[in-house]
């Protein structure tokens, strides 16, 4: 019962409300003309779910998010691990991507190992002919930050998704080349 009350109710929503919509959006616009259109629901209902959607995203939910947000950057501790957390986050998903750039770097004459070039300028730490590459683990969202030089770092002509899947899988996936 918890199972299909729910399901069955939802489906009978959804129909009874593509139906009237149907029915009534074919009713008042329609019949003068003499004419029936077949799905006119269907089409009216998925565009007020979405058009409402769209509104209360906009008038809501993102005002919410921004001041949870200004919220945790002021608390001390949640500060710094959120803050973190978020820009990792970004550097894979969001507008600011960073794991743009994959290279192979040279560990040692016979290893070597995939990163992604992360910071190009590291004269803050007095280190100008050295690149910050961050090698992600396998099976796990930890990784390391190596500052190489820039001759043992060799740029990798593969789309930065693909060498960052065959990493975490750990070499287990297929590269698609570009």
């Amino acid at each position: 019962m918890l199972l299909i009350f729910p399901v069955g109710a939802t489906i009978y929503i959804i129909y009874a409300l593509v139906r009237w919509a149907n029915e009534s959006l074919n009713t008042l616009i329609f019949e003068p003309f003499n004419i029936d259109i077949p799905g006119l629901g269907i089409f009216t209902v998925f565009l007020g779910v979405a058009l409402l959607g769209f509104i209360c995203t906009r008038a809501f939910v993102r005002p919410l998010v921004a001041y949870f947000e200004r919220f945790l950057s002021q608390v001390p501790l949640v500060k710094i691990i959120y803050t973190s957390i978020k820009e990792l986050t970004e550097a894979f998903v969001g507008e600011k991507k960073r794991f743009n750039q994959p290279v192979i770097i040279e560990i040692n004459d016979s290893v070597t190992r995939l990163g992604f070039i992360t910071d190009k300028d590291l004269s803050v730490f007095k280190l100008d002919d050295k690149v910050a590459v961050y090698c992600p683990h396998s099976y796990n969202f930890s990784g390391n930050l190596f500052f190489v030089e820039q001759s043992k770092v060799k740029p990798v002509h593969v789309n930065s998704a693909e060498i960052m899947k065959y990493i975490v899988s750990a070499g287990v996936t297929d590269i698609i080349e570009e």
